[in-house]
């Protein structure tokens, strides 16, 4: 476990269009004090107040993407995958500029932002960095999905999927997250839709910015349109691992437990998370100190400010 919270060393920028939207948007990552938080700067915002705080309070909209503020006024969508990589990487504190109302689908993965992360560099800060540790199960349902939190030594990711189509049909993941997984195992894995489904979605205003360049295409065939193929035999559940990844950063902490989910979204990932920190009995706040020179740290427990960015 990190002992103290992070920001970046340097300020980073990386431009491409919404997959929603199909507009062009330029993105500028830069350092934050500690106790921060992730912020977003909407600019060219209507209103003065133009910062959105990456919380599951300010979640405004669950459909096809995650958004963060009021989907009518100013706001960001899709922002799971670099949510996932902050959280992966254990990035505390990040000031994020953002001239668009979506952050740019890239490749349709986290690999992007994370090489960015990387030019970027992290930094280590003087504020002890502090985890939100599950202490007993909290399970939601939904019709036939259902999701959980089970306590856990670590933080630990197991997600499966189950489609009608042969082409992903039923797919398990499990690991233990840490940096090194994340890069190896689920950064890379894409976004992907349906061909039957692309009309339909533009008639709404949806996947205006979708090609074949940031998602994984299923044809009316069953079979992988993309010339690419898959990334990994199994890229469809690892990108659902991504995205559980990137909406459980919203908590505002890095949680201690398990997550777990059987047909799971964005929706269900909010939900679920809500649903943790609305009881207080099921998890408490804990912050890393050393015991003795050269031994490992211990978790202990400590009192959370009101103001804390994980409560609702």
């Amino acid at each position: 476990m990190q002992d103290y919270q992070t920001t970046l060393k340097s300020r980073v920028t990386l431009s491409g269009v919404g997959v929603h939207s199909g507009k062009p948007v330029t993105v500028q990552f830069g350092p934050a004090d500690a106790d921060t938080g992730i912020v977003f700067h909407c600019l060219g915002a209507e209103t003065a107040d133009n910062e959105i705080r990456a919380l599951v309070s300010e979640v405004g909209g669950t459909d096809l993407s995650t958004i963060l503020g009021d989907p009518t006024k100013h706001h960001v969508a899709t922002v799971e995958h670099l949510m996932a990589t902050v959280f992966a990487l254990g990035i505390d504190n990040l000031s994020i500029d953002i001239d668009g109302s979506e952050v740019p689908i890239l490749d349709g993965s986290s690999a992007m932002f994370v090489e960015a992360f990387d030019q970027a560099g992290i930094e280590v800060l003087q504020a002890k960095r502090r985890y939100i540790r599950i202490l007993k199960p909290v399970r939601i349902e939904s019709g036939a999905s259902w999701a959980e939190f089970r306590p856990y030594e670590g933080t630990r990711f197991e997600v499966e999927i189950d489609f009608e189509s042969p082409a992903i049909g039923r797919q398990f993941f499990a690991a233990d997250l840490s940096a090194e997984m994340f890069r190896s195992e689920v950064s890379r894995a894409r976004t992907f839709g349906f061909m039957k489904d692309v009309e339909r979605l533009w008639a709404a205003g949806y996947a205006l910015g979708s090609s074949l360049e940031n998602s994984v295409v299923i044809g009316d065939d069953h079979r992988i349109i993309n010339m690419e193929g898959l990334r990994y035999p199994d890229e469809f559940v690892r990108h659902k691992v991504l995205d559980a990844m990137g909406d459980l950063a919203l908590a505002g902490a890095r949680f201690i437990g398990c997550f777990r989910s059987y047909r799971g979204g964005h929706r269900l990932n909010a939900t679920a998370l809500r649903s943790l920190l609305s009881d207080p009995s099921a998890f408490e706040i804990v912050e890393a100190r050393r015991r003795e020179r050269g031994r490992s740290a211990e978790l202990t427990a400590v009192n959370a400010p009101v103001h804390a960015p994980w409560m609702l």
